[in-house]
């Protein structure tokens, strides 16, 4: 039962970080800032079901990269305003959105509880962070701010890679068996190895980036315990995999393993 007492805030690790994403920025908007698979089959189409935008929608993207989910979001009638710790990345987000999107980005900490307030108290009717909280040190700051921050019954939606399947601490296979009728047929699936307990590993978000970034593993007793513990109640989650290829190939790639989701989508209201 260690796993109960083990930590899953890493505060001393902020600095080496914010390092690492000021390192990585540039090369992170080259490689997807226009989309890829994931976000345009798994991530963005499950928050916008989660998210439910309305007109007039007032929103906070926490952890907005370079802007690509806030573009998206202004496009779908949400008045945005995007936060990033990384000033690279704000600068890539600045550069990339129009004048009139209507879109206000900051540079802030998404762990400094008092920082974050001052955007308002009870102001905001929707708050997201796509991808991101398994890259912070610390999301439990971040929470009991936005409980304060998102006017009541306000939707937070969350995405982060699935810390079931998708973590440093599995391996994806593919293997050949031989099934009772005496045929051989392949197969592919994950291993996992390590779960309950959290963690921080440094990994490849992106194979090939400058640098390797920091991992913050916390099993889904842990990230949803932050979430009541806050005040939260989580009402809805999807769980978004690849879709079937006409024609299916063994392999380690997550469209070869189209009943694994990679991807946790949830949405936790104040």
């Amino acid at each position: 039962m260690d796993h109960i007492k083990a930590k899953s805030e890493f505060p001393e690790l902020a600095d080496q970080n914010m390092r690492i994403w000021n390192a990585n920025a540039a090369w992170w908007d080259d490689r997807i800032g226009d989309g890829n698979e994931f976000q345009t089959h798994l991530i963005e189409p499950a928050s916008e079901r989660l998210l439910a935008i309305s007109s007039g929608d007032l929103i906070l993207d926490i952890a907005c990269g370079a802007g690509r989910f806030a573009r998206r979001m202004a496009e779908l009638g949400g008045v945005v305003i995007a936060i990033d710790h990384s000033a690279e990345f704000i600068e890539r987000a600045r550069n990339r959105t129009p004048d009139d999107a209507g879109i206000e980005y900051h540079i802030a900490d998404a762990a400094d509880t008092a920082a974050l307030l001052t955007f308002g108290i009870r102001r905001f009717d929707k708050a997201v962070c796509t991808m991101a909280l398994m890259d912070m040190p610390q999301i439990q700051p971040l929470l009991q701010a936005l409980k304060q921050m998102l006017k009541p019954a306000g939707a937070f939606v969350f995405s982060v890679t699935h810390p079931c399947f998708h973590t440093p601490a599995i391996q994806r296979f593919t293997e050949m068996y031989e099934e009772e009728s005496g045929r051989h047929t392949v197969r592919s699936g994950v291993k996992v190895s390590s779960y309950l307990t959290p963690f921080a590993k440094k990994t490849e978000g992106i194979v090939g980036q400058p640098k390797p970034q920091l991992y913050f593993h916390r099993p889904l007793h842990v990230l949803f315990q932050s979430c009541f513990d806050a005040g939260f109640v989580v009402d809805r989650l999807e769980e978004p995999a690849l879709p079937q290829r006409e024609k299916q190939k063994p392999g380690v790639r997550w469209s070869d393993m189209t009943e694994i989701p990679p991807i946790l989508v949830v949405r936790a209201r104040a």
